[in-house]
């Protein structure tokens, strides 16, 4: 039960009530009303729910804020509530009372492990894609932060109700795959005693050199006699699954497993590539220019026209990305695609917004998560190679050093689109200073009390509720706030909310049990302590499990 949102719609129906009642008794006119909020405030000295009815119907109703709100609050029915003040210009705060509080910690106690899922999402049918990293070589920091973020989205927008893929697209075809037969094909020539140059666009990394070796053990110098063209596809069919799958096995050891794994040459050779080209042909959306086939994409939003065809017959890179967005929202009919993109592309969602458009599909069903760059710090000084390989690091170099919760952890600290100081130090620091040690340190602590007592005979029973003391009424005001904070964060398309408000809730709750004894209690204070434990256990197990992150109960 989403207590929050219960409150909001009953404050909500009171203050209509009573703006009905006021009318009807002639105090104030039969008026339009513009719309007005009820949120939580940050400080609960303001209240627990705040409402700005009064300042939004000053105007209309021609009287200042503060008179509208004494006129509101003299018809308003507070039963339930504690007590209503009007604060400041004309906000009208409502504070709740023990009954609201022992409900929300029952509503957890009986809701567990489904406490803050809702039916936000109504089963709309989401494709989240992201790392996609290129399959010539391994994955970078980049795609790591990419893979935390990605996964923690799919996560939250299932538990909010939406039906959700998770998708890897390889980028098997184009330019890249060319550079890397030819890559491969050099180093292949260079092992066989070969005097050749490896050109400077080449691939020169490790990967490429034992690729190659691994190719003669099993063919020889085999392939030295068959042409060009043949040798490289060959080097590349052996080279590429191997690649492919080290990209899904590091991605599994970092806890992500994917629903699709959606190859780019598909759309090459079911035609859906060049079908693109057509469908904006036939729509009047081209035209020839320089021996080469342009998309007016200016027409529809984008600040130039892009080129489909170059003058030499092939597609350019942008055909097959069109076609794979229009494969995931027409093709397979998902209601919404997501990408999670690096920096640089933010150029990249006008021309296929614009290419969408063109072909008829509503560009809201495309959202863009534009991911900001992360820096490696370790001795509060950035890090770039790798201290065993004296490279650039890598995920699995990263995961052999630091914890994979952590690792997922801190790269969901900060909102996408901010750039992001990862701390290698801190990330296996165990202490409070690393947060999310911190977080499974509450969890632990809640789980070592509980058992303790269950030892000493002392366990949780259905009984009234009582609490007393302020730590307490801010614990429970955070664990109620857990189903608004699923919903926003899912709107947002923003897991690091979630992040935070763990970190929010393990910091209420250590203050909470340094400040209210349990143990030695009388009865009722005992078992509502208890069952305030229990319940706040299980708010940072759900959003941890919603991360992948594990909630421990022993450290």
């Amino acid at each position: 039960m989403n207590i929050t949102q219960k409150t909001k719609t009953l404050i909500n129906e009171i203050i209509l009530s009573a703006l009905g009642k006021l009318v009807a008794d002639g105090e104030i006119p039969p008026e339009p009303l513009p719309a007005f909020s009820v949120e939580v405030p940050g400080n609960s000295a303001n209240g627990d729910f705040s409402c700005n009815a009064a300042l939004v119907s000053s105007k209309a109703l021609k009287k200042p804020p503060r008179a509208v709100a004494e006129l509101i609050v003299d018809s308003i029915d507070s039963s339930g509530f504690d007590k209503i003040e009007i604060a400041g210009p004309g906000f009208i705060n409502f504070f709740v009372g023990g009954k609201w509080f022992n409900e929300t910690v029952t509503s957890v106690l009986e809701t567990g492990e489904n406490y803050g899922k809702s039916d936000l999402g109504d089963g709309k049918r989401v494709l989240l894609e992201f790392v996609s990293a290129n399959p010539t070589g391994p994955m970078h920091i980049g795609n790591a932060r990419g893979g935390a973020i990605g996964d923690c989205l799919a996560s939250l927008l299932q538990f909010a109700g939406f039906y959700v893929e998770r998708e890897f697209y390889v980028n098997d075809a184009g330019n890249q795959i060319e550079k890397f037969g030819l890559s491969l094909d050099i180093r292949y020539q260079q092992e066989l005693g070969i005097d050749i140059e490896l050109p400077e666009e080449a691939y020169k990394g490790d990967d490429i050199i034992e690729h190659a070796r691994a190719f003669i053990e099993i063919h020889g110098d085999k392939y030295l006699s068959v042409s060009e063209t043949e040798r490289c596809n060959a080097l590349v069919e052996y080279a590429l699954p191997i690649n492919i799958k080290g990209l899904e096995d590091d991605l599994g050891k970092y806890n992500i497993i994917y629903d699709n794994w959606f190859c780019e040459s598909v759309l090459h050779e079911n035609g859906e590539t060049l079908k693109i080209i057509e469908l904006l042909k036939s729509k009047g959306h081209t035209y020839e220019a320089e021996g080469a086939v342009w998309f007016k994409a200016s027409e529809f939003g984008n600040d130039k026209d892009i080129v489909l065809v170059r003058s030499n017959g092939i597609p350019t890179y942008i055909v097959p990305d069109i076609a794979y967005h229009y494969n995931k929202l027409v093709g397979r009919g998902f209601d919404i695609a997501i990408d999670i993109l690096g920096a640089d592309h933010h150029g990249y969602i006008p021309r296929m917004n614009a290419a969408l458009a063109a072909l008829g599909v509503d560009t809201s069903r495309l959202k863009a998560i534009i991911m900001q760059m992360v820096r490696l710090v370790r001795n509060g000084e950035a890090v770039k190679l790798s201290k065993r390989s004296g490279k650039a690091i890598t995920l699995n170099s990263l995961l052999d050093e630091v914890p994979v919760d952590a690792a997922r952890f801190f790269f969901n600290l900060r909102d996408a689109n901010t750039h992001l100081d990862f701390d290698l130090d801190l990330a296996i620091e165990e202490t409070s200073k690393n947060p999310v040690y911190y977080v499974q340190y509450a969890h632990a602590r809640i789980c070592s009390v509980i058992r303790r007592l269950s030892d000493e005979g002392i366990i949780r029973k259905d009984t009234s509720l009582k609490f007393t003391e302020p730590a307490e009424f801010d614990l429970i005001r955070k664990l109620a706030a857990f189903p608004e904070e699923i919903n926003e964060a899912a709107k947002n398309y923003d897991p690091s909310r979630i992040t935070r408000y763990t970190t929010e809730t393990a910091q209420l709750f250590h203050k909470f049990y340094d400040s209210c004894r349990v143990k030695g209690e009388e009865e009722e204070i005992l078992q509502s302590r208890l069952a305030l434990m229990e319940a706040t256990g299980i708010v940072i197990r759900n959003a941890l499990t919603l991360m992948k992150i594990t909630a421990p109960e022993k450290m």
